[in-house]
């Protein structure tokens, strides 16, 4: 027994309410069981989640991606949004794990905040929990930290871990790309989660002057809107139109379009000495991209190293099979454009707007 006169002084009194975290774990318990799927052995719950690859990859190779959300999580405090958010913490993970031609498998989520508020972190990780069924993943783990003194009151931080698997074979490398090759661009839901130090620049330019709406959106929606996720119909497409080991058909590589945009992304996922050559205008530009463009006062070229500007998603593809492949995820529901063709590179830049 103390013998001191001071009064003791508990967790809670320290700033970490253990009752919140655990109301917070039963709120997540029931918005997690509905991305199980088949591999999962043991979830939420547990010092570590347990997962196993599904017996049908005969040679499966894991492929995994980590991510944030960056400066959007700052209008999301500021105009407390906050369910969204997770969604796109899930996409930009799990897209970067398709373009390898993965299929994702789990993912693991970590919430940081200074003072657990069990429903913004409810609203959250419902986001999150949505993304993930919609990309046929198991939100499979996570972790909640309550650090007091280390984010100002209503703030958090996100990060996102996934792992996905694909079958050796079937690896999307590249390498095949070649001349002549076709380049289709499958349309952004808006800004994503990329550019966002730019975009809180232009609102603070516009002041109260902003448009009232955007594509037919509140104008508050049209910037939040989250990042889309294109797994399950490039999957199907992939499937579909699979790239061949000659280089003569099926789709050869995809690139995800987040920070650098088209002029910085594209090049990833080509061999040494190819351009991309993509028509100007041969996708429209938004009203939101138009006003952010016109807000900023940035030229074509800035808005395609900034802003995925309109193509979240870029598929290379043979040119035999471009239009049946552009068929198929049309009807899946993407909005697909002909951006142009592979050429080779010569002394120009790696990807050519003209």
């Amino acid at each position: 027994m103390s013998t001191s006169a001071t009064p003791p002084i508990s967790y809670k009194d320290a700033g970490v309410d253990i009752d919140a975290g655990d109301a917070l774990v039963d709120r997540i318990k029931p918005l997690a069981k509905k991305t199980m799927r088949e591999g999962v052995l043991a979830g939420i719950g547990g010092f570590g989640a347990l997962f196993e690859v599904p017996k049908r990859y005969r040679e499966p190779v894991l492929v995994s991606g980590t991510d944030g959300v960056g400066t959007k999580l700052k209008l999301a405090f500021e105009w407390n949004m906050h369910d969204t958010v997770g969604i796109d913490l899930v996409a930009m993970s799990v897209n970067d794990v398709l373009v390898q031609g993965a299929e994702p498998l789990f993912f693991l989520d970590y919430f940081a905040c200074g003072k657990l508020d069990v429903d913004t972190a409810a609203a959250v990780v419902g986001g999150i929990a949505r993304g993930c069924e919609l990309s046929g993943c198991a939100l499979i783990g996570g972790e909640t930290a309550e650090m007091p003194g280390m984010y100002p009151a209503g703030e958090y931080d996100l990060a996102g871990f996934c792992v996905g698997a694909v079958e050796k074979s079937k690896i999307l490398t590249g390498r095949e790309v070649q001349a002549g090759d076709v380049v289709l661009g499958l349309a952004s839901s808006g800004v994503h989660s990329n550019g966002f130090s730019l975009v809180r620049k232009c609102i603070e330019r516009a002041g109260a002057q902003h448009p009232a709406t955007l594509d037919g959106k509140p104008f508050r929606q049209a910037i939040m809107e989250p990042t889309r996720l294109y797994v399950k119909n490039v999957l199907a497409a992939l499937a579909q139109h699979p790239h061949t080991q000659d280089g003569a058909g099926g789709i050869k590589a995809l690139a995800h379009i987040t920070g650098g945009g088209l002029l910085e992304n594209i090049p990833r996922v080509l061999p040494e000495g190819l351009a991309a050559h993509l028509r100007k205008g041969s996708w429209p530009q938004s009203e939101l991209f138009a006003w952010l463009q016109q807000t900023a006062g940035i030229d074509d070229t800035e808005m395609n190293r900034t802003f995925n500007n309109g193509i979240g998603m870029v598929v290379v593809v043979a040119a035999a099979a471009a239009e049946a492949t552009a068929a198929t995820l049309r009807a899946a529901g993407e909005s697909v454009y002909t951006l142009g063709t592979i050429a080779a590179r010569g002394t120009g830049a790696a990807v050519v707007v003209a």
